[in-house]
């Protein structure tokens, strides 16, 4: 497997491929058909821009929802240093150092803070994915439902709840492991665990992250064309993430990676063509 990153933009990973497949989906200028906010490409934007989605798989962090969007690590140019990549933000430094292993790639961070510093960290890959393709992960894990799927649900939502908890596959009743085809519609959920599986045909890409001591999760986007309003567009995510929650606001006590008393947090994130996970 062989990965391919863009230090000068955000440190984006712009390919994943494996056997002749390429697994990362992206577009080369959003800017170009007027999805990008405002008109911005992807390469001109700057710290506390609005997220320019050109696919591939962003570092979000300290948040993926909410300020500053998409977090404050893909919208700033990385270095080098021998094998270790780096990244420096108002209030964290992020390094990622990459090395292959016998049947993929395997990324191993560093975030160092202030002790107590509190984040969430998404690896936000955007898969180009097969309508029939599956996700599977532990069967019943418990899996946060967020307002935007409301529409999708047989019942109503309660006013002010920021999200609701069900098991997997089928939390609440919507059905969350096969994307399908373009309906219209977007959710975002958060399955807790960090490990999860991609089926696509014969195709198969785990996708696992460890970390001592923090909230452990893997994010599933699925928008079948229903977002953003008036340009939608398909855009399907698998994304293994520290934390319970997309937005770091609504995290509870629990919800969020914590910075301890020795200034940092270290997790691994291992892609694979092997399918490793629980069922």
């Amino acid at each position: 497997m062989e990965a391919v990153t863009d230090l000068a933009h955000g440190g984006r990973w712009t390919s994943l491929r494996h056997g002749g497949r390429e697994w990362l989906w992206h577009r080369e200028d959003p800017a170009r058909d007027g999805v990008a906010p405002d008109g911005v490409a992807r390469d001109g934007v700057a710290p506390g821009d609005a997220f320019v989605d050109a696919g591939g798989l962003e570092e979000c962090v300290p948040t993926v929802r909410g300020a500053p969007d998409h977090g404050d690590a893909w919208s700033r140019a990385w270095t080098r240093d021998g094998r270790t990549d780096r990244v420096r933000c108002e209030r964290f430094t992020l390094t990622r150092e990459l090395s292959a292993t016998a049947d993929g790639v395997e990324a191993a961070y560093a975030l160092t803070a202030e002790p107590g510093f509190r984040f969430l960290w998404a690896a936000h890959a955007l898969l180009d994915l097969a309508e029939d393709a599956v996700v599977r992960t532990r069967y019943g894990a418990p899996t946060r439902l967020f307002p935007e799927a409301a529409p999708l649900l047989d019942r109503p939502w309660p006013a002010g709840t920021p999200w609701l908890e069900g098991g997997w596959p089928a939390p609440l009743g919507l059905r969350l492991d096969r994307f399908g085809p373009d309906d219209g519609t977007a959710v975002g959920a958060v399955v807790a665990g960090g490990r999860c599986c991609v089926h696509d045909g014969a195709d198969r890409l785990a996708l696992a992250v460890e970390a001592e001591g923090q909230p452990l999760s893997v994010a599933l986007w699925r928008n079948l064309g229903g977002f953003p309003a008036g340009r939608p567009y398909r855009s399907t995510g698998v994304e293994p993430m520290l934390g319970r929650v997309f937005d770091l606001a609504d995290a509870g006590p629990d919800d969020a990676a914590r910075v301890p008393a020795s200034g940092e947090v270290r997790w691994r994130l291992a892609l694979s063509a092997a399918c490793h996970c629980p069922h």
